[in-house]
């Protein structure tokens, strides 16, 4: 073909003998067999009751499925609401149910979760489905991306999960055919909060259809073309906002995938080599996995098909970046945004000229910095970054306190400081003082200390990040026991095993120190930079 159509439905009718994703125990998948799944599920979920503007959930880790739900979901004018597999039961319930998601879609894996997230939800059995080790075709076996090591576990046989119908009965008998009323729908990404509960990033629905709508377009920003012999790399969970958002583009812009479950080093570096992989969104945390093997391990594996390794969601350390630049040269590129829309992007030579600088605002974005009292302030001076999209707003499901309290006029912020120089770049001095940034992932420390003071044993606690080598930043847990209870290694112990049932592995306080008496001033304001600082001491650290 001589130009090649744009959208994944054009391009599947064009050529559906096309391999468009290789899952992550190697099974191909042409564009037709993902194209057909798509609008059978399509067809599935409008029999199940889901029209115009619903939602649907699902549980997943890197698969077919996963990519099924998006195409779905975008052309049926539905929201798609990812969820994070790591979360526990009432994690996952507390989604289902705000989202209003009718359908939960869960792999068997984590099917306790689901199964406990759906009865608290209120979902009916008849609305629960669960993808088996082959799903509808395979979508690469054992070990969750960033590492479920069988988390939540198999009830029987492949898909037929206890309190669960097969995802094969949701796609059984219904037609391979485009449904009707095609209309672009949107993923509803639910982001965590310094209330402590996550909140749903909820776009209004355009009313056009999805080839109206160029949906790979934004990789033109990080110079990243349609076709051109570019293959996409998944390397990381599929419900992060970002990472669907790559894969989903490359592939309407005709990116053939190539999806990883269990991230590893030496195995992303040999799919690079085998798959010729030219693209991937990448965490720091990754890059300073990959320094760290050995130099006769690196050299084995050909990564010179690398165009774009596209990385953020946390600082990356001078030394680490220089390091991978020496090793994987102009491809490493760095980008700052939000779940909520707009950012910036700094390429390797931006990077090298600007040192610490994240970039300038992407075209369809804009960045400026204000004070306190909402005045703009002019270049070189420290303040709140704010965004805005030039394509459409959003809202916080649910919460329009919260989509109010972060804006000014157009622009919102989530809370991150720093500057802009003269030339437009964005440099990040500080960021929100209580966010966790542990490999990549963002943690807010609210939702870990309402777990804890649920705790009988607990009268305060207060929850910060300490130096970790590896993750950037691990959790910790400060606390001050209740009368009668003594502080040690057997309440330590108790605490941590409390948090275990109520919060995500990652989320959970790695230990647990003991305090007196919790430093608050007379209005009960926690003083937490005294609890932090001792532990930074001699290293850099946020304010």
């Amino acid at each position: 073909m001589s130009t090649p159509p744009a959208g994944f439905w054009a391009q599947a009718a064009a050529d559906p003998d096309r391999t468009v994703l290789t899952a992550p125990d190697g099974e191909r998948w042409s564009a037709g067999r993902l194209h057909a799944d798509a609008n059978r599920l399509v067809h599935g979920l409008r029999a199940a009751g889901l029209g115009r503007g619903d939602a649907f959930a699902v549980v997943l880790p890197n698969g077919p499925e996963f990519f099924a739900a998006y195409l779905a979901a975008s052309q049926a004018g539905l929201y798609l609401v990812p969820v994070n597999h790591h979360f526990v039961g009432p994690e996952i319930g507390w989604i289902v149910a705000d989202s209003g998601a009718k359908v939960l879609i869960a792999h068997e894996r984590f099917a306790e979760a689901a199964r406990q997230a759906a009865d608290e939800a209120g979902l009916p059995a008849s609305h629960r489905y669960a993808v088996g080790s082959h799903g509808s075709g395979g979508d690469g076996g054992s070990g969750g991306s960033g590492g479920s090591d069988g988390d939540g576990g198999s009830d029987g046989p492949a898909g037929t999960a206890e309190g669960f119908r097969p995802y094969a009965e949701l796609l059984a008998g219904q037609p391979e055919s485009a449904p009707a009323d095609r209309e672009l729908g949107w993923v509803m990404n639910y982001t965590s909060g310094t209330t402590g509960r996550p909140r749903g990033i909820r776009r209004p629905l355009p009313g056009r259809r999805p080839e109206d709508a160029y949906l790979g377009g934004f990789l033109g920003i990080f110079g990243i073309k349609p076709y051109d012999g570019n293959v996409h790399l998944v390397c990381s969970p599929l419900y992060h906002t970002a990472v669907l958002q790559f894969s989903g583009a490359s592939l309407h812009i005709g990116h053939p995938l190539v999806l990883m479950d269990k991230w590893t080093p030496e195995e992303m570096l040999r799919l690079i080599d085998r798959h010729r992989c030219t693209h991937t969104h990448m965490v720091p945390t990754q890059f300073h996995r990959l320094l760290a093997l050995p130099e006769r391990t690196r050299a084995r594996y050909d990564v010179s098909s690398m165009r774009h390794a596209v990385h953020g969601a946390a600082p990356c350390p001078d030394h680490v970046k220089r390091a991978m630049i020496d090793w994987w040269g102009p491809s490493v590129e760095e980008y700052y945004a939000a779940s909520e829309g707009g950012g910036a992007f700094a390429t390797a030579e931006d990077w090298l000229k600007k040192p610490g600088t994240v970039g300038k605002a992407w075209p369809i974005s804009e960045l400026a910095v204000f004070d306190d009292d909402g005045n703009r302030l002019p270049a070189g001076e420290l303040g709140t970054v704010y965004m805005k999209m030039n394509t459409g707003g959003f809202a916080y499901h649910k919460d329009e306190a919260k989509t109010a309290k972060n804006r000014i006029g157009d622009f919102f912020t989530v809370g991150d400081l720093g500057l802009l120089d003269e030339d437009g770049y964005l440099y990040l001095r500080d960021r929100k003082i209580d966010l966790i940034i542990s490999g990549g992932v963002n943690i807010y420390p609210a939702e870990i200390e309402a777990a804890l003071l649920a705790h009988p044993a607990v009268a305060d606690a207060a929850v910060f990040g300490i130096p970790h080598d590896d993750w950037g930043e691990a959790v910790k847990a400060v606390v001050e026991p209740a009368p009668g209870h003594e502080p040690g290694q057997d309440l330590a112990a108790a605490l941590l095993d409390h948090c275990a049932g109520r919060l995500a592995g990652y989320k959970r306080p790695r230990s647990v120190d003991f305090i007196t008496e919790m430093p608050r001033d007379p209005n009960g304001k926690l003083y937490k930079r005294r609890l932090r600082e001792p532990y930074w001491e001699g290293r850099d650290r946020p304010l």
